[in-house]
């Protein structure tokens, strides 16, 4: 391919010194123009750089096609090919320059940066060079207007393209950092749709914004999209709802699937998370469908996330215990509970006078969310602080009433009064 360009390159290298050459010779001794030529203002004379001196050639003025001289035809040529280079050595320049500053960095945005000038600035440098190039030849008026309207649609295809691209990349970081093992379903449906949204209202956008630059009545157009909107959006509006609330779900990341989450009266554990509707199962087995739309509005507790196992316990003792076995029992509930590696932290209180005991609260934070491992570790615990209580003769409670009849005394018989009679 070089071998092929560097000898393109000399002749128009080449073309470009004689034409100098020839204009030089081409020039009167005075810089004062004929009497009978009339003076051309600065507008109305073509720049003479762009004739590449091919306008002085005899041959090259004849006009066998649209009224146009061959020297145009072969100047234009030479033109759209030095266009061309210039535009790929721009693309190169600032290739390099982003390169230059993305190598003193650390981050992927300079990488995204490379990805993203690649090829559009080469295409539209290009083509602002075309349009200068239309204004300074002189081309027919239908052909103008061609070359103008094609000009257009491959600035905006360009354009266009930019954008997608940037779509791809913002889409590509935002799914690398928010797709986690536990929301994978989110980065493997929800990304791609909310992708293939954004690219279809982008191409919309810019045909609607290009047919409006070349001429055309879009005005009908928008207003039947707005109506059939504003209709599909009524239809569907439980649907969009729906979907909307995934996207909060995947922006806020209240939870993930395999959480245990308190929804109003629903306790279990999320399944899946679709387009329409989380799937919860809860403590009896049973799979709650829930609408993204309430999710999305409702108070979540997510019971997973939580540090530690928070534990109250309440530990009854009769009215007949004394103070110190009180007291020596919330010190054998402290040796019990404090040196276990699983206790995070502990408090222990005699709080109360409970109607049929006396009340010990005890409030351990357990050092993990595994619940099985903490029912496993707080039953031994228990059964400890029950050996404990055995050994020292402290009495648990356990809830009693007691009911005092009162007797009256018998009523004092009156003399004469004699027992009824039986019949």
């Amino acid at each position: 391919m070089r071998a092929v360009l560097n000898p393109l390159l000399f002749i128009a290298a080449a073309l470009l010194l004689w034409s100098l050459w020839n204009e030089a010779e081409a020039q009167p001794a005075t810089n004062a123009p004929p009497a009978s030529q009339p003076v051309m203002g600065p507008l109305e004379r073509p720049a003479v750089w762009l004739t590449f001196g091919l306008d002085r050639i005899e041959l090259l003025r004849h006009r066998p096609f649209a009224d146009i001289p061959l020297w145009q035809y072969l100047a234009s040529f030479i033109y759209i090919f030095l266009s061309f280079y210039v535009s790929k050595f721009l693309d190169y320049f600032i290739r390099e320059r982003v390169r230059k500053w993305a190598s003193k960095t650390v981050t992927k945005l300079d990488d995204l940066l490379i990805d993203l000038v690649r090829g559009p600035v080469k295409i539209v440098a290009f083509v602002i060079l075309l349009h200068i190039g239309m204004k300074v030849y002189d081309w027919p008026d239908a052909l103008a207007e061609f070359f103008s309207k094609s000009l257009k649609i491959i600035v905006a295809c360009s354009l266009t393209y930019v954008v997608l691209k940037a779509i791809d990349l913002i889409m590509g970081v935002w799914q690398q950092r928010s797709t986690t093992p536990e929301n994978e379903q989110f980065g493997k449906q929800l990304l791609p749709l909310i992708r293939k949204s954004l690219k279809v209202f982008v191409v919309i956008v810019a045909a609607l914004v290009t047919s409006q630059n070349l001429g055309l009545n879009v005005t009908s157009l928008i207003a039947s999209l707005s109506i059939g909107g504003l209709a599909l959006g009524l239809a569907a509006q439980d649907t969009l709802g729906n979907l909307f609330g995934a996207v909060a779900i995947l922006a806020d990341k209240p939870f993930h699937v395999g959480d245990r989450i308190l929804l109003d009266n629903i306790d279990g554990t999320v399944e899946s998370i679709g387009f329409r509707s989380t799937r919860v199962r809860n403590q009896d087995g049973h799979l709650v469908t829930i609408p993204n739309k309430t999710m999305g509005n409702a108070t979540i507790t997510n019971v997973t996330r939580r540090p530690n196992i928070k534990t109250i316990m309440n530990i009854g003792l009769t009215y007949s215990t004394p103070a110190e076995k009180v007291r020596r029992a919330t010190v054998i509930l402290e040796e019990v509970f404090k040196p276990h590696p699983m206790t995070a932290d502990l408090l222990i209180c005699f709080n109360k006078f409970d109607a049929s005991q006396l009340n010990i609260q005890v409030v351990h934070w357990w050092n993990s969310t595994d619940f099985k491992a903490y029912t496993a570790g707080i039953q031994e615990l228990n059964l400890e602080v029950k050996r404990r209580f055995d050994a020292e003769d402290i009495d648990f409670a356990f809830p009693t009433q007691t009911y005092y009849l009162k007797q009256e005394p018998l009523p004092t018989p009156v003399e004469g009064d004699r027992p009824a009679q039986r019949s």
